[in-house]
């Protein structure tokens, strides 16, 4: 209960901060009952739905928390949208300790608007800020000043069911040192921007271009998290697949060139297998596969439906070659945040275009992914309540909440 806990936050400030538990609730943790809100004088005019581009518009606000070894994590802040300064040697820009998350608000039919499953994220965050030496944070803490930051804003989650609010925390090492080291200081930042479709085509397939000679992630390695320069390493071998005619690149892993990943989502295949099963198949999470959030919620709904076979295992573009020979494959999709469910149509796999089956229109299972996972995100769906996270809170309803605003 927020009253609660704005209680306890003043009870425990009257206690000695010598205390090792106080230290560790002030110092070593933020919390949102700290929070600051400065409002911003000037708000931006909102953009147009129909035409938005993948985040190149963002709200009036953002969320800022600093963190040093020697104090620990400060009093976060939502202030207007603006640069950071950071110093030139910073860690994050000379050695990548970096990593971010995605994901969204949506508004229901109600006027409400949520989060979808966002303890999956920081759960997917704080494993990435452990491979990169960064601080550990409170979660429920960290999704509570999200929340409080997307109330701010909240005139910027679209009144669309094709369109959402994009969150997107992110975690800097800001060491102002050259030495390769665990960062002293680190700044956990989070913005937000109104989106559409994440592809330019819209809910039509994408077309994968599939070579093995760029490898995205391998064993041993951060390719089941989310950090930054996974994604940059990736941008020469996307900008060959478009030369080839191709959207995005279907990454291949080893000798047997086993198939990973779709661009920047989890991949899907729906077929008919070796032993003629129906299956849903995806790559299984060996530390070269992001744990998708989209990904885990596909395995869970068609688990529970119980209509097919349902699958994590290894699949290679052999396997792929064969059932399409064979006649056997159903569709293939990615999945992700952004996307949230993306039919693949074509993948132009050794000089030879493999067509994949229902390319013209949106394929059946993928389609039924997208209504049911897009049901549930706004809440329509009769047990959509067991996965979203109220933004709209009765402390901001009771005025308890005085936002300290910039003079």
């Amino acid at each position: 209960d927020d009253a609660i806990a704005v209680a306890l936050h003043t009870a425990l400030t009257h206690l000695d901060r010598r205390n090792t538990y106080v230290r560790m609730l002030f110092i070593d943790y933020s919390s949102a009952a700290d929070l600051v809100i400065e409002l911003s004088q000037t708000h931006k005019a909102k953009p147009d739905l129909t035409n938005l581009v993948f985040g190149t518009v963002f709200s009036d606000h953002m969320l800022t928390i600093e963190w040093t070894s020697a104090g620990g994590w400060q009093k976060p802040h939502v202030k207007p949208f603006g640069n950071l300064s950071l110093h030139p040697a910073c860690s994050a820009m000379h050695y990548a300790v970096q990593l971010f998350e995605g994901m969204k608000a949506y508004r229901d039919a109600d006027d409400k608007v949520r989060l979808f499953r966002p303890m999956l994220n920081m759960n997917r965050m704080a494993k990435s800020a452990e491979r990169a030496c960064l601080p550990a944070f409170d979660r429920e803490e960290l999704v509570q000043c999200i929340r409080r930051l997307v109330q701010v804003d909240l005139e910027w989650v679209p009144k669309s069911d094709s369109a959402s609010l994009y969150i997107r925390p992110t975690f800097l090492g800001t060491e102002p040192s050259l030495g390769v080291k665990k960062p002293s200081h680190a700044l956990l930042y989070v913005i937000l921007s109104p989106v559409g479709s994440y592809f330019s085509t819209g809910a039509k397939p994408v077309s994968l271009w599939a070579d093995s000679k760029y490898i995205r992630a391998w064993r041993g390695g951060t390719g089941d998290c989310k950090m930054g320069g996974n994604y940059g390493a990736s941008i020469y071998a996307q900008d060959e697949a478009v030369d080839y005619g191709c959207q995005q690149v279907l990454w291949l892993y080893g000798d047997d060139h086993q198939i990973t990943e779709v661009g920047t989502m989890n991949m899907f295949l729906f077929w008919n297998n070796e032993k003629g099963e129906e299956e849903l198949a995806t790559p299984p999470l060996d530390g070269i596969i992001l744990p998708g959030i989209t990904r885990q919620s596909i395995l869970e709904l068609t688990r529970k439906w119980g209509e097919f076979k349902v699958c994590e295992r290894y699949l290679t573009m052999a396997d792929l070659r064969c059932a399409l020979k064979e006649s056997r494959v159903k569709e293939m999709f990615g999945s992700g945040t952004a996307c949230v469910v993306s039919p693949v149509g074509r993948i132009l796999y050794q000089g030879e275009n493999l067509h994949i089956p229902c390319q013209e229109d949106f394929p059946q299972l993928a389609s039924r992914l997208m209504k049911e996972l897009t049901d549930i995100q706004v809440r329509s769906h009769p047990t959509g309540h067991r996965h979203q996270f109220n933004v709209y809170s009765t402390l901001v309803e009771r005025n308890l909440i005085q936002p300290v605003c910039a003079q």
